[in-house]
């Protein structure tokens, strides 16, 4: 946040809890960048590169995957 003093007053949603959202919404817009690396990688027949960009869309998806499973379990109440 921009403001040390934003605790959810503004936006309605606490910060760690909107910070939780925005990683969520981070790692799967950089799991679908990736997917066009891999692509452009794959089409100039650097398999390696492509290969790297798997492996970094795969982080991004578990990352994503990961959040998702901790805010559930923060927004539910758990």
């Amino acid at each position: 946040m921009t403001s040390s003093s934003e605790t959810g007053d503004v936006t309605g949603t606490r910060d760690k809890d909107y910070n939780l959202i925005w990683y969520v919404e981070a790692c799967l817009n950089n799991a679908l960048r990736l997917e066009q690396y891999v692509q452009d990688a794959e089409r100039d027949g650097d398999d390696e590169v492509a290969d790297l960009f798997r492996k970094a869309q795969a982080d991004s998806r578990k990352g994503a995957e990961l959040g998702k499973q901790l805010l559930r379990s923060r927004l539910s109440g758990d």
